[in-house]
């Protein structure tokens, strides 16, 4: 799984009312929630999102706050495919492998991408690329199984899959 984008940077402790405010919380709809992705951070933020062509990059202890499956569904809606961030809170990195979103972790290392610079990640290598310095990192490359599963574009599409249901 290859994806890559212009980064989108965010700081430490982005917490999940920031990512997706509550008030949104009544449907699952991943277009809907996209919408308002970011909302409770900064209301124009969704301006600068290239869909399918964005990446976030953020500091410490990202999707902190109450356990939501909502806050990865809008982030993947507002058509971002992967967080890089020097780290995640422990229940949205489950999250979002479980909804199909991409947590990277890289430590240190994420302070290396800025606003606006390009970077491509690369699964089953295990590099993060900085396309604009030309910096490249590398991580633990995910286990087969959990790149499925976000293949899959989740773990219940994966479960679906598997079973050999529509």
């Amino acid at each position: 799984m290859l994806c890559s984008g212009k980064i989108l940077r965010l700081g430490d402790h982005i917490d999940t009312d920031a990512i997706i405010p509550a008030r949104y919380l009544v449907t699952a709809d991943p277009a809907e929630l996209g919408a308002h992705c970011m909302e409770g951070l900064d209301p124009d933020w969704r301006a600068r999102i290239i869909p399918g062509g964005s990446l976030i990059v953020a500091g410490r202890n990202f999707g902190c706050g109450s356990s939501r499956e909502h806050a990865p569904v809008a982030i993947l809606g507002a058509g971002i495919p992967a967080v890089i961030a020097h780290s995640f809170a422990r229940i949205f990195y489950r999250n979002a492998f479980n909804m199909g979103l991409l947590p990277l972790e890289l430590g240190d290392a994420a302070n290396a991408f800025q606003e606006g610079e390009e970077a491509k990640i690369d699964l089953k290598t295990g590099k993060v690329s900085n396309l604009t310095s030309g910096r490249s990192f590398s991580f633990t490359p995910l286990p087969e199984s959990m790149r499925a599963i976000l293949e899959a574009g989740g773990l219940a599409h994966f479960v679906k899959q598997r079973l050999g249901k529509p």
